[in-house]
């Protein structure tokens, strides 16, 4: 029985050196060390061995398996490092290949112009104020000096939800709010941007929500002046340091005197071109001093306090800084349109 352990240690050790895969491998572990492998086949027959041989046979049956299992373990090791050396080729990584660059979004060009305004006024000593764009009638029309069945309604048709709740028509209303939660206390100094809405159609230089910057000052002995310098500094600063400006007579319900105030033509310098239809001037905004029923709805006595408004279109300050020519274009999520402006 010993001869026959030796041979087949011979042939076990022989053919698991030469073995190439680990299923190869597990096949001749259950052949030679399973439940009815060669060697349980051998150590079935020791029942019929004298007291005095079964030691010796044992402990020859013991290196024969210690010797089996000991090139098993070892072969199963360098298969499993190679399977690890293997995935680790397939999954390497070039780390001098160049990064992906990521897509980086820009500025929409009317979020750009509010924010510059924003500067511009915020450099002269303004604060922002906004307020809701459902706003109600009181607010948006009569305390703005346009009471009910006013003809100046009409001017702005607008979006009710109620009797007495529409969509606001401008962003007047915030500066009622404020100076009414100022209770009479001066000087004011705000500008409200923002979302407005009026029942129009759509066509290249009209849509139903557009965006506007209105601005309010009061305080005592405050002229028309003072208004016609803040105007000139914001243009300046918007348009270019040769820009100038021209007030024209106009009517607005909630000032008194009213105007509208033109630019010259940034492009031709007055001179005259196809932007400012040979005219040397660009229409911009509307403006005028506080009339005096809205300082007192406001909570200011107009005897003792002045001031002066403004309101402009940040759609038409954009079409004119840019030179775009339909309004839709900021409103259509074209990524063409938008991407001319990521590094403006």
């Amino acid at each position: 029985m010993k001869q026959k352990l030796e041979a087949l240690k011979i042939e076990a050790l022989a053919k698991l050196q030469e073995v190439a895969d680990p299923q190869a491998l597990n096949d001749l572990r259950v052949k030679y060390l399973g439940k009815k492998g060669e060697l349980t086949e051998v150590l079935r027959g020791m029942g019929g061995l004298s007291a005095e041989e079964r030691p010796v046979i044992g402990q020859v049956v013991n290196d024969v398996r210690g010797a089996i299992e000991e090139i098993i373990t070892a072969k199963q090791e360098a298969f499993q490092q190679q399977e690890t050396q293997n995935r680790l080729q397939a999954e390497k990584v070039d780390v001098t290949l160049p990064g992906r660059s990521m897509a980086q979004g820009g500025i929409h060009p009317l979020t750009r112009v509010v924010q510059e305004i924003e500067d511009i006024f915020i450099g002269m000593g303004y604060r922002v104020a906004e307020g809701p764009e459902v706003e109600t009638d009181y607010y948006n029309f009569e305390a703005l000096n346009l009471p009910k069945n006013h003809p100046a309604r009409d001017m702005q048709d607008s979006f009710y939800l109620t009797d007495d709740l529409l969509m606001r028509t401008q962003t007047s209303p915030v500066q009622i709010r404020t100076m009414q939660g100022m209770k009479g206390e001066a000087p004011v100094k705000i500008i409200c941007p923002g979302k407005v809405f009026r029942r129009d159609d759509d066509d290249a230089t009209h849509s139903f929500q557009f965006h506007q910057v209105e601005g309010l000052v009061i305080g005592r002995n405050i002229r028309m002046s003072d208004l016609k310098g803040t105007l000139q500094q914001f243009v300046q600063e918007m348009f270019g340091p040769h820009t100038g400006i021209r007030l024209r007579p106009s009517f607005f319900p909630f000032t008194e005197p009213s105007v509208e105030v033109d630019v010259s033509c940034f492009k031709c310098g007055g001179d005259g071109c196809r932007l400012c239809k040979q005219t040397g001037w660009l229409e911009i905004l509307g403006a005028g001093m506080v009339h005096p029923k809205v300082l007192e709805m406001g909570g200011y006595d107009p005897a003792e306090f002045s001031g002066f408004a403004f309101g402009m279109g940040v759609e038409r300050i954009a079409m004119l800084k840019y030179g775009i020519d339909d309004i839709r274009n900021f409103y259509n999520n074209d990524m063409s349109f938008v991407k001319q402006f990521k590094g403006v």
